[in-house]
């Protein structure tokens, strides 16, 4: 058996047991990845896959166990690797990370700004989606530092960590009837169209809970994955928006930002990174330069597992 089977095998499961998508990936053709992998089971003595004729069906129970430890092993040659970056080469390399629109627009810059300072030898790259693709990156090793509101909690192969606390916050036109009241309720929000994220990312479920709650049913003019767009159709008039407080640190103009807290309560942004990585020194001062709560030590612990309260 070697390495190569196994990153067949991983490659298999992540692409749902499409060996087509499979050898996509890895560059290489769907027989040869098909005949590795039955090669290795016929080493082994036991199928990993049960098929229906050429194709993948579903994982078997020796599979299972297999297809963990696999994924154990791959996870340590990696850290080999990346040990041996550290040593050779401290304060250089490619910083990957994974995060969602808001996050990159609003909050990454000046830690991303900060981090250049101190190494200005390291890459960053940057890759964005919603909080459940954020999540799949840093399981398949597309990114190491993942960083979103919701579904980073829950993953069985991640550590996810807070990072910090925000508030959602009411965004209308300069003269907008919402402006003028001294303190907005729920039921008054409800009688305006809403401008608001997609229920996947930033906070979205503390939204539609405070509406559940209240018994309420606004109606949702436009749902986006982007800050920016939400605010372009409050300006045309498509809506009141709601939004994460940092969005409205610039390009707010004609806009005016009523705070929501008190309506939706407080969310917590998360940082994420698969369990049992090993990171390498410019990858743990950019955890801390993302939230000083994160010392080395505590960092650690969470990366191998011990138990702790991690939370805010």
């Amino acid at each position: 058996m070697n390495l190569q089977q196994f990153r067949y095998v991983q490659e298999a499961v992540r692409r749902g047991l499409n060996l087509t998508e499979a050898a996509k990936a890895l560059h290489t053709s769907q027989p040869g990845v098909s005949k590795a992998i039955l090669d290795l089971e016929d080493e082994l003595g036991v199928p990993i896959f049960e098929r229906h004729g050429k194709r993948l069906r579903r994982i078997t129970e020796p599979g299972q166990q297999i297809v963990r430890t696999i994924d154990a092993i791959l996870l340590q040659v990696g850290n080999l690797r990346r040990i041996g970056a550290h040593y050779t080469g401290q304060h250089a390399g490619k910083l990957s990370i994974a995060t969602t629109h808001t996050q990159a627009r609003y909050f990454l810059p000046g830690p991303v700004a900060q981090l250049r300072q101190l190494y200005p030898q390291v890459q960053v790259e940057l890759h964005q989606g919603t909080p459940d693709q954020v999540a799949r990156m840093l399981m398949d090793e597309s990114a190491v530092v993942g960083l979103a509101t919701e579904s980073l909690l829950g993953h069985e192969g991640l550590i996810s960590l807070p990072c910090y606390e925000w508030h959602h916050v009411i965004v209308v036109p300069e003269g907008h009837p919402l402006a003028s009241l001294a303190r907005i309720g729920i039921d008054d929000l409800a009688l305006h169209p809403l401008v608001t994220y997609h229920p996947t990312v930033t906070g979205r479920s503390r939204i539609d809970n405070a509406f559940a709650k209240a018994r309420l049913h606004p109606e949702v003019a436009l749902e986006a994955l982007d800050s920016d767009v939400i605010k372009t159709y409050v300006r045309v008039g498509l809506g009141v928006g709601i939004v994460a407080e940092m969005a409205m640190r610039e390009g707010s103009e004609g806009l005016v930002a009523i705070p929501a807290g008190h309506l939706f309560g407080p969310s917590v942004s998360r940082m994420a990174f698969r369990r049992g990585v090993q990171l390498r020194e410019f990858e743990m001062r950019f955890a801390q330069l993302l939230s000083p709560l994160l010392t080395d030590s505590l960092l650690q612990r969470a990366l191998h597992g011990e138990p702790d309260n991690y939370e805010l």
